[in-house]
């Protein structure tokens, strides 16, 4: 490796929710390693919440802005109209710090080498086009998606607005399965008017990207898991530079990097107690993500699901009394624990796990793959449905739920997880592919791995010329 630019620093600009937090902050550890110094900044409210274990990170600095909502969120997620408002909030505020925190280090004399930026954060990258700033953008979902939303706002819009029928499916080049309803993200084929918002932003990262030759950007995804996908847009660089996980359960450089240390919530307690005493591989571990509130039919139904499994799990429910309106809540008591907030990572290493029933979100699914667990996989929105797709017919390390009219029943929640779990070909298939792809991350991660090599090219040829 090259040596390092004196005085290299960068600004990382993220979205201030958990699952942008999450791997910001592994990329921002994994720089600081290669002697990049790190600013990180997001809203003040989202700061407030974080634990404090990462202020003694040498190398690493905050500078979190006012979005306009200091005291926290109290209305955001009840509407989409509500959370558009916040958005709005969001980039005016953010716009406004960005440009002042780039000029006030350059008239100091120690500028930013550069400004890199998350995923629905197309402002940060307008705003650093106006300031002449070199920027680059760190995608946290899956290279599948960003060729996706690719081709929708370029060639492909007219043929995407055909797949809502069922039956139709497009083939869209490097994707690796033919795209249907099911995988285009739900807010694209919105007419509502509420995720207008998003459809812009996704838009204007579309144009940022086609605005340069050959753009770098980098992904939380590695070569072996993605290959084609990083692969398929002719003027785009995607670098693969995931899983960006907490070191300990991948290359085990720092030992003591266990958690990605910025948790908005509270953890719960006793749970690995209670993980501790159960048989390897027998527990089934539900969770939705950090902001996704189930409808109470759908509640009932996972809660029916579990029951029929007759297998202890770990149900990770938001809110003040998660079952307060299950009709089976002794029986759910008996048969397994359900807790408010957990470390994610720390439950999916644990030997007691079998299953890990998942909206897959992008973080939750690589986690999954990292910690070769088998998935139930019930896609909310979004990326999810790609996400899905690409763990049951693309790696093999799930099965999706079936939906009816109504939603899902309890009866197929059962039904999938007597497979993922069950003695069944079908399960020692799921699990053997499981373990695969674990090795296959690990692999990315390593001194000599794709993604570790990856993210010193990328330090080397461009924050260390910038």
């Amino acid at each position: 490796m090259a040596k390092m630019k004196e005085n290299c620093h960068v600004l990382l600009v993220t979205f201030p929710s958990q699952g942008q937090i999450n791997p910001s902050l592994q990329f921002a550890k994994r720089l600081i390693k290669l002697g990049v110094n790190v600013t990180f900044s997001t809203s003040l409210s989202a700061l407030n919440c974080m634990s404090n274990n990462l202020s003694s990170i040498k190398g690493l600095t905050f500078a979190p802005f006012s979005d306009g909502y200091d005291n926290g969120y109290p209305n955001v997620g009840k509407s989409l109209d509500e959370y558009r408002e916040f958005y709005a909030s969001f980039i005016a505020l953010g716009s406004e710090f960005v440009s002042e925190i780039f000029a006030d280090r350059a008239k100091e004399g120690r500028p930013f080498s550069r400004i890199i930026y998350t995923t629905v954060l197309s402002w940060v990258g307008i705003v650093a086009k106006r300031l002449n700033a070199p920027a680059t953008l760190l995608w946290i979902q899956p290279a599948t998606l960003l060729d996706l939303y690719y081709y929708y706002f370029t060639s492909y819009k007219d043929a995407f607005k055909n797949c809502p029928d069922e039956d139709k499916s497009l083939e869209i080049p490097g994707l690796p399965f033919l795209v249907s309803i099911r995988e285009i993200p739900s807010f694209l084929l919105s007419s509502d008017g509420l995720m207008d918002w998003l459809i812009q932003t996704m838009k204007e990262h579309v144009e940022l990207i086609n605005s340069e030759s050959n753009e770098i950007v980098l992904v939380n995804t590695f070569d072996a898991l993605e290959f084609e996908a990083l692969r398929a847009i002719k003027n785009v660089n995607m670098v693969g530079i995931g899983p960006l996980v907490p070191s300990s359960f991948l290359d085990g450089k720092n030992p003591s990097d266990t958690s990605h240390g910025g948790d908005l919530r509270q953890r719960s307690k006793d749970y690995m107690e209670w993980l501790n005493a159960k048989p390897n591989a027998s527990v089934v571990y539900v969770a939705f993500g950090s902001y996704s509130e189930l409808p109470k039919q759908m509640m009932e139904e996972i809660a029916q699901g579990l029951i029929g499994s007759e297998r202890p799990f770990l149900w990770v429910i938001n809110g003040e009394k998660p079952m307060e309106n299950l009709s089976c809540k002794e029986e759910l008591e008996k048969q397994g624990k359900i807790v408010s907030w957990c470390s994610q990572v720390e439950v999916l290493q644990h030997p007691s796990l079998g299953c890990f029933l998942t909206h897959c979100g992008w973080n939750s699914t690589l986690e999954s793959l990292v910690f070769g667990i088998p998935v139930v996989a019930c896609p909310l929105w979004t990326d999810q449905g790609c996400n899905s797709t690409l763990i049951q017919d693309i790696w093999k390390t799930g099965v999706r739920v079936n939906a009816n009219e109504e939603g899902v029943e309890g009866a197929e929640f059962k039904r999938c997880i007597e497979i993922v779990m069950g003695d069944g070909k079908e399960g020692e298939e799921l699990r053997k592919k499981a373990k695969k792809w674990r090795d296959l991350a690990k692999d990315a991660m390593k001194e000599d791995g794709s993604s570790n090599e990856n993210l010193k090219a990328y330090v080397d040829e461009i924050l260390n010329h910038a």
